[in-house]
């Protein structure tokens, strides 16, 4: 029998992205999922208060602020982009394709870091919760299972993922909320104090540190709009799941870690934060409601963490196949799986540089928290808020020179007023540098120049590839 076209064609040949599948929902689940709210609050706001105290809750509010401020206008611009690319597409359209392929370098360094970093501390998480347990396995056997699981999800496609997903975060809201009407409950006669909130935390010489850490836990924001191929009505569904997630967010850290400083008083936070980073905060969960919180709180991080490692890689999987169709990365990028139209093979290679960086690491002898985690977290943070700069010019520039839009506020004010942030936070992050390494980092810090030669490398190669087009956007 004689094979027709279709019997005989390979199982990836198209370049679209699975239309119409995501609602308000669905994009949700994975942003906040990638910002991994339980992992992050766990880890995160013990360091927030050593530095900061009770003000830790109003650091949370302020850096949402920054990010709504800038969603602003990335918001107002995504009217008339609809494009898997994320921040690259919108430099491409504000500051033209060098720009944009500049660009594109950062985020693949950017991405790949925080996959590293991330994957790695996982790796450390699930040894000591197994070991507990009588399961003793060394880090790696952890992280280099844990990079073929997430991997694949992403392949499996976004129907599969959200249903994991959205498990995954509603289990972590229900025990923060158990966590935070326990501290009510368990602790009637303390002071209900609001200094978490009082002004006076803005003149704290170390908010801008504190920020900083903040800001690592809304970097994955922008998939909102990576993800806006495979949206419903995506002019009406990201800029409501944007808000969503700014607002989700926003809300669920500074309810929880008002509550941690309700726990364990305004005037001793910082001090028991600080003499435990890592336990402070199962510590008072056993206290207020029982170790069955913490053990729950402690297996969650793990699955949070899966969650975070699950979000980023399907945006970065949809980052590389963007770049595969506009010709900046090799054409093999830009194929989906035809069964469930999932940018695979972009997963499978993204995957594979992650495991091979690991394997060079783990196989040097180096501490998976002290030298992978911190490095490349630190370098995929500096990645992150070096796109949004760029992102921010790019959006300014694409209003003073389109007349797509009016409105002052969404189009000049609140994009310049955002580029004023990100190049604070820019400044912040760059001069406080060993604090996000835990102390000093010769390596590391000699790490960063991978940025600027990305960013070099891609701007220069519309030189060499003249077909390389930002506007292609698949029909399926």
């Amino acid at each position: 029998m004689t094979s027709t076209p279709t019997e005989s064609a390979p199982a990836e040949t198209t370049t679209a992205l699975k239309r119409n599948s995501l609602g308000v929902a669905g994009i949700a689940f994975f942003v906040i999922a990638a910002a991994a709210p339980m992992a992050a609050f766990v880890g995160a706001a013990p360091v927030v208060f050593s530095i900061v105290g009770a003000g830790a809750p109003l650091v949370y509010v302020l850096v949402a602020a920054v990010i709504a401020i800038f969603a602003v206008g990335y918001l107002k611009m995504s009217r008339h982009i609809t494009n898997a690319g994320g921040f690259v597409a919108f430099i491409a359209r504000g500051l033209g394709s060098r720009a944009a392929t500049g660009s594109a370098g950062i985020v693949v360094v950017t991405y790949l870091a925080l996959q590293i970093g991330l994957v790695s501390q996982f790796g450390v998480f699930a040894q000591q919760l197994a070991a507990e347990a009588g399961l003793k396995l060394p880090v790696w056997v952890w992280v280099f299972a844990a990079v073929i699981l997430t991997t694949v999800l992403v392949m499996r496609g976004v129907d599969v993922n959200m249903r994991v997903l959205g498990v995954i975060i509603a289990l972590e809201v229900i025990v923060i909320a158990i966590l935070v009407v326990g501290i009510l409950v368990a602790f009637p006669g303390q002071d209900p104090s609001l200094v978490s909130f009082s002004p006076a935390v803005v003149a704290n010489p170390g908010i801008g540190v504190a920020g900083l850490f903040v800001f690592t836990c809304f970097t994955t924001f922008e998939a909102t709009t990576v993800f806006a191929e495979e949206a419903r009505n995506p002019r009406r569904t990201i800029p409501i799941a944007l808000f969503v997630v700014i607002g989700f967010v926003a809300v669920y850290y500074t309810v929880a870690t008002w509550a941690v400083s309700y726990g364990l008083g305004a005037a001793n936070v910082q001090k028991a934060s600080a003499d435990n980073l890592s336990g402070v905060i199962f510590d008072l969960a056993t206290k207020a409601v029982g170790p069955w919180l913490s053990i729950t709180m402690q297996i969650l991080v793990l699955t949070s963490f899966l969650a975070m490692l699950i979000g980023v890689q399907n945006m970065f999987a949809r980052y590389c196949f963007a770049l595969g169709r506009a010709r900046v990365l090799p054409k093999v990028f830009a194929h989906v799986s035809a069964r469930n139209k999932a940018p695979s093979r972009a997963a499978i290679i993204g995957a594979a540089v992650v495991a091979v960086v690991l394997a060079g690491f783990f196989a040097a002898g180096a501490d998976p928290i002290v030298v992978i985690y911190a490095w490349f977290v630190a370098l995929g943070t500096i990645g992150f808020i070096t796109m949004m700069t760029l992102a921010s010019v790019g959006i300014l520039a694409f209003f003073v020179r389109e007349r797509l839009e009016t409105g002052f506020w969404s189009t000049k004010f609140a994009p310049g007023l955002a580029l004023i942030l990100n190049v604070g936070v820019l400044v912040i992050a760059l001069s406080n540098f060993n604090v996000l390494l835990f102390g000093d980092g010769t390596i590391a810090a000699a790490m960063l120049v991978l940025i600027p030669l990305a960013f070099v490398a891609g701007f220069i190669m519309p030189s060499f590839r003249k077909d390389i087009d930002f506007a292609i956007v698949a029909i399926s």
